[in-house]
């Protein structure tokens, strides 16, 4: 079943302020160990999206951004997401019919407690 293009954006929680506090204390190995995670992260997200049907449009750092036409479940698949991230960090998402569709659903899973999806597209 085929429907209309939708987004998906996918940005880890609180990334920013866990990279300030080890640059804040000279850490140095703790901060090559979360760039090594958080890129591994991304990479297990993008081909996650992949295997389900989706063009990535963007992988960098702590985010992945991907569309798709396909009918998908998109709490079903932001369990998976949640499995397959790093330990150490938790992810939102938010879904829309456009990139800022996608974006203004991300910020509301990120101002409304983090660790969600939010789908604007219902």
């Amino acid at each position: 079943m085929r429907c209309f293009m939708k987004f998906i954006t996918i940005d880890g929680d609180d990334v920013g302020q866990k990279i300030t506090s080890l640059y804040l204390s000279n850490d140095e190995e703790n901060l090559h160990r979360v760039s090594l995670s958080l890129v591994n992260a991304a990479e297990k997200i993008a081909e996650l999206l992949r295997d389900n049907g989706f063009d990535i449009i963007f992988c960098a750092a702590d985010g992945v951004v991907g569309k798709s036409n396909k009918s998908v479940d998109y709490a079903i698949l932001f369990e998976k997401i949640q499995e397959q991230s790093a330990s150490s960090f938790n992810f939102s998402a938010g879904v829309g019919s456009s990139l800022k569709e996608a974006y203004v659903a991300l910020l509301d899973a990120k101002s409304s407690g983090k660790n969600k999806l939010c789908d604007y597209t219902l």
